[in-house]
């Protein structure tokens, strides 16, 4: 235990360096002490709390709207079963994730290595930890599917804002909420997220239960059918968007470094998953309980309740959460170009964001060529996030701790409900397998076979993907008689 508490202090001891113009700002000689505690209590973060809000609003944003739309495909019972499963895989991940960063940062601290200014990513984990190969899979993969994640988001401001106006169609949404997106390029990191995190954990809480108790109040509509499961192929397209939903820590390491005491995070994500249970599990159960086999073709749940100012409240604080997930997805995304151009040191808010606009047009560009809500989940999850998120963190933990000295100089050991080393890497060895077959296998061949019946139905550039079809034209009046 002393190595690893020896380890524990060296990092948080350079972590008081890792952030030094926000400290400084906090221990500023008590210019403005009210001033800059108020700044400090919305823009500072570092807590063990800031680092359960952070996890717990990034886990579930407009995946919350698909999720009846999987459970549809899954049917009840296993939409049930997969959610807990996948929850429990993730968070197990999520740990690995922790162990491995907490490992690297330890060794670097040992060579004095110092990341003043710098945020440490999770391919540069991988890259000191099992070199460079592993740097380039990591890089690749990470980044495209936050990629994608931020399309996916962008997507979703669209889909949801349409119910509310629909005088314009979901493209020209598209493109407002792509500009109004760009603006995340002014928050610096994960520290500047404090007050985001928890409102938009907030705002996702209201809209679960508002789908829950909307649901439980309209009824079941008239005729309605739980036929689900009925083909493989809508089957494991379901399940691979809740392997996509409790996914979510692609930004993890970011997350971590953003705190004061990263060690502490360990059981923060299991933690974040369990009250996410209590979100999509009664959201997801009672909206399929309505309205059943409707769903196959309503990929968003707000699309079948009726209107109200309950409904627009829902939708209207799922797109300010949108917002704070495209910013999460993004971020990450904005430090590696930060780092590719030579600008990640710099220290003007306003350069910064100049030099972070490139990220965000191919994103732009990406949510108007794919605006299939949905499905667009699903195929992200099965070839993505089963590599990013479950398959490269087992993998490395294995090799990383493959040799008996790695083992025994640990600065983490085995959990104390895991009986040894040989247990966690028969854990780590199940989870690549079965995501390696199931996720990425089955997943991938069902998700990209709905995906391309989507783009052979609605077509590439669809201007309102899933929109009714317009009524038609009034008739003209007849002429006056002569």
């Amino acid at each position: 235990m002393l190595p690893q508490k020896q380890a524990e202090e060296a990092i948080v001891s350079s972590l008081n360096q890792t952030e030094p113009e926000d400290r400084e700002e906090e221990e500023g000689g008590g210019k403005d002490e009210s001033l800059l505690s108020f700044k400090s209590l919305l823009w500072h973060g570092g807590s063990v709390y800031d680092a359960w809000f952070s996890c717990a609003s990034n886990q579930v944003a407009q995946v919350l709207l698909t999720l009846p739309y999987s459970f549809s495909q899954l049917g009840m019972v296993s939409g049930i079963i997969f959610q807990v499963f996948y929850g429990v895989l993730g968070s197990w991940t999520a740990y690995l994730i922790s162990v491995l960063y907490v490992e690297y940062r330890s060794r670097k601290e040992k060579e004095n290595v110092s990341f003043k200014n710098h945020v440490i990513q999770w391919f540069e984990v991988l890259d000191g930890l099992l070199g460079p190969y592993w740097k380039a899979a990591g890089l690749a993969f990470n980044c495209t599917f936050l990629l994608f994640g931020s399309v996916i988001q962008l997507i979703a401001c669209a889909s949801n804002i349409y119910y509310i106006n629909d005088n314009l169609d979901k493209r020209t949404w598209t493109y407002i909420f792509g500009a109004c997106c760009a603006t995340t390029v002014f928050i610096p990191s994960f520290h500047n997220y404090r007050i985001w995190s928890f409102l938009g954990l907030g705002m996702t809480t209201y809209t679960a239960w508002y789908l829950t108790i909307a649901a439980l109040v309209h009824g079941q509509v008239e005729g309605v059918k739980h036929s689900g499961p009925t083909q493989l192929v809508l089957y494991f397209t379901g399940a691979t968007n809740i392997l996509y939903t409790f996914g979510g820590h692609a930004v993890t390491v970011e997350i971590m470094h953003a705190m004061w005491k990263p060690q502490k995070f360990k059981y923060i994500y299991l933690l974040a998953t369990l009250y996410v249970f209590t979100l999509t599990i009664p959201s997801a159960a009672a909206v399929y309980w309505a309205f059943g086999d409707q769903l196959l073709t309503h990929s968003n749940a707000i699309s079948l309740l009726p209107r109200s100012g309950w409904r627009d409240t829902g939708v209207i604080l799922m797109l300010i959460h949108q917002f704070i997930t495209f910013g999460f997805a993004c971020t990450p995304l904005y430090f590696v170009w930060e780092k590719v151009i030579g600008m990640h040191d710099t220290k003007s808010i306003c350069l910064r964001a100049l030099a972070r606009l490139p990220v965000v047009i191919p994103i732009w560009f990406l949510a108007i060529i794919f605006p299939f809500f949905g499905p667009i989940n699903s195929a992200v999850g099965a070839l993505l996030v089963s590599f990013t998120v479950y398959i490269i963190p087992s993998l490395a933990h294995m090799l990383t701790f493959r040799s008996a000295s790695a083992r025994q100089n640990a600065t983490e050991k085995p959990p104390f409900f895991m009986p040894s080393w040989t247990a966690m890497y028969v854990v780590n060895a199940f989870i690549v397998v079965w995501v390696l077959i199931v996720g990425f296998g089955f997943g991938g061949w069902a998700s990209m076979r709905n995906f391309i019946k989507q783009v052979d139905t609605f077509g590439l550039f669809a201007k309102c993907y899933q929109c009714l079809p317009q009524g038609p034209p009034p008739p003209l009046p007849l002429p006056a008689p002569h």
